[in-house]
């Protein structure tokens, strides 16, 4: 065994970095400027109705709501607003009205470097409907940014909506109603349909919660197809999960999910595609009353054997649970929200798995680390039969290292001890054996290339608290052997290789106190 790192310097030293990266990220104006927005040929707005909301061919308007073709607000201030044109959005930076609906047909641009604002008042959200596209293609240097309208120090998660695309690709429930409000509906036949790109992107504060337990993510997914592009994304502080899919096509990579409040990556409703390179970081103060997890899979809300299944697969995934935190107990009296407690009816609960795969869910998770949760798996099998799936081989966990968890695995929500669920009563309250380990505890370890380490520092990683040292046993211990030829064929296991530097330039770990 290695000697344990000092938790307290580990932290210190990775909040240091994280504050250097949101510096380098940092533009200069707290203020809205004009946009400057580019435009169709035809300079006149050409105004119509969609299933009675107005609708109209221009995006931009001035802050009264009136017509203006440099205007720097996004939406005419309805609650409800269809774009139906196609437009650029010159960078510079804008403030986001209302839902805001990419239709059928239309294409909205932004440039890179560009800043959006959404308006509070309006749980300003930026909706892409199927047949619609958003083409939002950052760079490195020029990230496109969508954060909260408040002013820094004064931003909390929920500030605004949220990011929404939707497209005309497979789900397990035909067709959809998007979760959070908003009118979208989403689902189809067509698997490699093209929402657009996102690349390079910020999304900051998001996650107004429209009614109770109905916001909106960070990210959301509505069976969006394979010829869609998300690349090079960091949901940060969002109010409930940081990406959630809801069926779907589209393959990702190089994802973060930081300070997020509920899930970091959700999957539901048969998302069948990969994600490869993706860092979840979790505030020790912040978890969501329905416990909150680094995964979260569903087949269907109800368990259901309906196909196309939950099959998603996901590699080089590093999940950074609350106890990086010395401090951290796993208890309402110390996860308050903190700072970040935005009191807008977001209720506070508990950490607990890394992974919550259940309902039926066959996602698979290959070449993975997790560091300091509670709990590294957690198969329920409460609806459905996941734990089935997993026997059968349909559901893989292979190369996944877990460090400093308290509990291997857990078989039931909201159950923290290590015992076999054998049944649920009549209550849906589970039944345990308390002599025989939970199934999930069993499994995972027999699994290929699994191992478990009893400390973080275990991993040898580097004073941030995911990077690899060069000595660390991660960087050796990646297998592609039974993975599609779409994934990157690396040698390590977890997000990055030591001295990896995907997450340089673009990125910012202190969105707070940015001035934008």
């Amino acid at each position: 065994m290695m000697k344990v790192m000092n938790g307290k310097k580990m932290i210190g030293c990775m909040s240091l970095m994280m504050a250097v990266a949101g510096f380098t990220a940092c533009s200069s104006s707290d203020d809205v400027t004009e946009g400057k927005g580019t435009t169709p040929e035809n300079t006149s707005y050409l105004w119509s109705t969609d299933n009675g909301l107005k609708a109209c061919d221009h995006i931009l308007f001035d802050e009264k709501g009136n017509e203006s073709i440099s205007g720097s607000v996004i939406g005419n201030g309805d609650q409800e607003f269809v774009f139906k044109g196609k437009q650029t959005l010159k960078k510079g930076t804008y403030l986001l009205k209302g839902w805001v609906y990419i239709a059928d047909g239309a294409q909205l641009t932004i440039e890179p470097g560009t800043i959006i604002k959404g308006n509070k008042d309006t749980k300003a959200s930026l909706i892409t409907e199927r047949g619609g596209q958003l083409i939002a293609k950052g760079t490195a240097k020029e990230p496109i940014v969508f954060t909260s309208e408040q002013a820094a120090g004064n931003r909390k998660p929920g500030d605004w909506g949220g990011v929404i695309l939707c497209g005309k690709a497979t789900n397990n429930q035909t067709e959809m109603q998007i979760e959070g409000g908003p009118r979208t509906k989403h689902g189809g036949n067509n698997d490699t349909d093209n929402s657009g790109i996102l690349e390079y992107v910020r999304i900051e504060f998001a996650g107004y919660p429209f009614q109770k337990d109905k916001e909106i993510n960070g990210l959301t997914l509505g069976s969006v197809g394979s010829g869609t592009t998300i690349d090079h994304i960091q949901v940060s502080y969002s109010n409930d999960d940081s990406y959630e899919w809801f069926g779907g096509t589209v393959n990702c990579r190089h994802l973060i999910a930081y300070h997020g409040w509920d899930d970091d990556f959700d999957t539901d409703n048969g998302y069948s595609g990969n994600v490869q390179f993706g860092l979840s970081v979790r505030d020790s103060k912040i978890a969501d009353t329905s416990q909150s997890n680094g995964f979260e899979s569903d087949n269907s809300a109800d368990g259901s054997a309906v196909s196309p299944y939950t099959t998603a697969t996901f590699s080089n995934i590093t999940f950074v649970g609350p106890k990086l935190d010395t401090q951290f107990t796993n208890s309402v009296d110390y996860i308050t929200g903190g700072s970040m407690n935005p009191n807008n009816g977001a209720a506070l609960g508990k950490f607990q798995a890394a992974m919550q795969i259940r309902r039926n869910s066959r996602l698979n998770c290959h070449n993975s680390v997790v560091l300091g949760w509670p709990i590294g798996l957690l198969l329920d099998n409460q609806k459905g039969d996941t734990q089935g799936a997993a026997t059968a081989g349909s559901l893989k966990v292979n190369n996944v290292y877990f460090a400093g968890v308290d509990a291997v695995g857990t078989d039931a929500n909201k159950l923290y001890d290590d015992v076999l669920v054998t049944e649920y009563d009549s209550n849906g309250k589970p039944v345990t054996d308390k002599t025989q380990k939970s199934f999930s505890a069993t499994w995972f370890p027999k699994q290929n290339g699994n191992k478990v380490f009893a400390n973080i520092s275990d991993l040898a990683f580097t004073a941030n608290g995911y990077i690899p040292s060069p000595t660390s046993p991660v960087l050796n211990a990646a297998n592609f052997s039974s993975l599609s030829s779409w994934f990157s064929k690396v040698n390590y296991i977890g997000a990055f290789a030591a001295a990896d530097s995907w997450i340089d330039s673009w990125t910012n770990f202190d969105p707070q106190n940015t001035k934008y």
